[in-house]
């Protein structure tokens, strides 16, 4: 086992090292050079001459990577020359809404998928099954920019429920308690995710209830929620911590779609924004957090599911 994530941690470091050289690639491909992208197209050339010389732009590209490396090893992210500030303070303000309201969403997502895909497998073909399974696939293929229209439209300006617009507190702890302010994005969230994690677990559970250890349960004369606890959940479980993992990048990077809809402070929001702005350092540095965050997830899904299954281990 030992073995095993040792390399399995060799590989995300050199994935990781390729999302850098790709970022870093990024700067010098969007315009003629760093300074440029950075200082816009109305820079005189004199200017962007001496910024590129400032920052070690004119160097050969080989130690700009190196030097790009050592920053991001030092937690150094670059600075937003449109915003005057670090692009480290920028992901510090920013990354706690993100967190929370994506971490809420697929906690809220794993709590009601899990039971609801089981519920599925066992009453296989069933009136509930299908009328599940189609409201399912009709959340799962629905944009979610239509659903959050869809939510604000009859919850917010039909019924007057709730706001259409998320919380605007920048201060983290105001937000987090501004349930009623949040409740549509974070829903927007859970049925798009609950769609799609309900499918999983539903497949999962039928494999699993075709095997011959549930039949040898029921066999032995365990009761129904005995077998489905100790056996079908157990192992139909599973396929689920590898989506779970893969869902760590929303803790970090946010939601683009959803932020942006409801206005709400975050990281997918900074993201948008400044991408309209041309601010490149901030958008450059954000792109690589995300491609950090998607292999660490990749990760925690391979350790734990390494020791959820003893399989893994004894291969």
């Amino acid at each position: 086992m030992t073995a095993y994530l040792i390399r399995r941690l060799v590989t995300s470091l050199v994935v990781i090292l390729g999302i850098a050289l790709v970022t870093f690639l990024m700067t010098h491909i969007i315009a003629p050079s760093p300074g440029r992208a950075i200082l816009g197209d109305r820079a005189s050339r004199a200017a962007v001459n001496a910024f590129n010389a400032a920052h070690g732009y004119d160097r050969p590209v080989w130690v700009q990577f190196g030097s790009y490396l050592w920053q991001l090893v030092h937690g150094n992210l670059g600075y937003s020359y449109k915003l005057n500030q670090t692009v480290d303070s920028l992901i510090a303000e920013n990354a706690p809404h993100s967190m929370w309201l994506s971490g809420i969403s697929v906690f809220l997502s794993i709590v009601i998928a899990i039971p609801l895909g089981i519920f599925q497998a066992v009453k296989r073909n069933s009136i509930a099954d299908q009328t599940i399974t189609a409201a399912a696939f009709t959340a799962y293929s629905m944009p979610q920019n239509f659903l959050g229209i869809l939510l604000i439209g009859f919850l917010a300006i039909q019924w007057h429920l709730f706001p259409a617009e998320a919380s605007q507190s920048e201060r983290i702890i105001p937000y987090i308690f501004a349930f009623h302010a949040n409740f549509l994005p974070i829903a927007t969230l859970t049925i798009t995710a609950v769609a799609g994690y309900s499918r999983y677990m539903r497949s999962a559970g039928l494999d699993a209830l075709a095997q011959d250890y549930i039949r040898l349960a029921r066999a032995k004369g365990l009761t129904e929620p005995a077998v489905l606890r100790r056996h079908l959940l157990r192992n139909a479980i599973l396929p689920m911590i590898t989506l779970i993992g893969l869902s760590i990048p929303l803790l970090l990077a946010g939601n683009l779609v959803v932020e942006y809809l409801y206005n709400s402070h975050g990281l997918g929001l900074l993201f948008i924004n400044e991408l309209g702005n041309e601010d490149f350092p901030t958008v450059i540095a954000l792109t690589l957090l995300g491609g950090i965050a998607t292999v660490v997830g990749n990760f925690v899904a391979d350790v734990a599911l390494t020791v959820a299954d003893p399989r893994i281990r004894i291969n």
